[in-house]
């Protein structure tokens, strides 16, 4: 295992402290970041740190990247101005670069947004294809991962909402007016997260998994209590004219394949630091 060479594309808030995690286990680690100024700290971490854009078509250094054994693709999907379509044609040019290279084992970061809020406990088979999607460019981009198995492990990660350290619910929401109170939160911790995919990664397991906190705290519950906790002005809760549209994101399919145990199962206990 300690032989293994793991290639991170996007060293940002998640990917660098995976990077760090990795590195501790015994991997040897590679990754990416757009800025030539961060590419000094991830090397003073230990990375053997690429400088990459993805504008869509990589621009940079994507030979060396893809010279691994794993590679995690851990790119925010940007929409905006840049259109719905920007983030599919991103992971279509990264898909014909992985073609030819020696990567066995391709673990791709989603997103819970995938699901629709239809008021019930979301499975992963619920969504398979854009149609059924709330986002599907993203189901576009997971699709074109896929497209690399059987030749190649496919793992698709839907994290839920990353929270935790400076990501703190309370900042917000202060002083605004919220309706959505009663609503369940599909969160995720930093640290989980990075255990996820800690743990795919020496399993080599197959196939798509959400990956939220096991408890599902309503908003009110945690906007009350980080408000508390950082002394942020608490927003008013009003109770809405109409039903509010909901999810719960199941995560059972990821603990029973993996046994995974979370750091942080609810979300009202959540580490946090400004």
């Amino acid at each position: 295992m300690p032989d293994k060479t793991i290639s991170i594309i996007g060293c940002g808030w998640l990917g660098l402290p995976l990077a760090e995690d990795l590195l501790r286990t015994g991997y040897s680690v590679k990754g990416s970041t757009t800025s030539s100024e961060k590419m000094v700290l991830l090397r003073q971490k230990g990375i053997d740190a690429h400088q990459l854009r993805l504008n869509p078509e990589p621009v940079g250094d994507i030979t060396a990247l893809l010279e691994a054994d794993t590679l995690i693709i851990d790119v925010p999907p940007k929409a905006g101005k840049l259109g719905d379509d920007f983030h599919p044609q991103q992971i279509q040019h990264l898909t014909n670069a992985i073609q030819p290279s020696p990567i066995k084992h391709i673990i791709y970061v989603s997103s819970t947004s995938v699901y629709p809020e239809l008021g019930r406990i979301m499975l992963e088979d619920d969504v398979t294809n854009p149609d059924q999607s709330a986002s599907p460019a993203l189901i576009q981009a997971e699709q074109l991962v896929q497209s690399l198995a059987p030749e190649r492990i496919v793992t698709v990660i839907r994290c839920g909402g990353l929270m935790g350290y400076d990501r703190i619910p309370g900042k917000y929401v202060a002083g605004r007016t919220v309706e959505s109170g009663g609503v369940p939160v599909n969160y995720l911790h930093r640290n989980d997260a990075v255990g996820i995919l800690s743990v795919i990664v020496q399993q080599g397991i197959i196939g798509t998994f959400n990956a939220v906190a096991p408890q599902h705290p309503t908003r009110e519950a945690i906007y009350r209590k980080s408000c508390a906790d950082f002394n942020y002005e608490l927003p008013t809760f009003i109770t809405p004219t109409k039903p509010v549209p909901y999810k719960v994101i199941s995560v059972g399919k990821l603990i029973q394949t993996t046994n995974y145990i979370f750091q942080y199962p609810d979300p009202l206990q959540f580490l946090y630091q400004l």
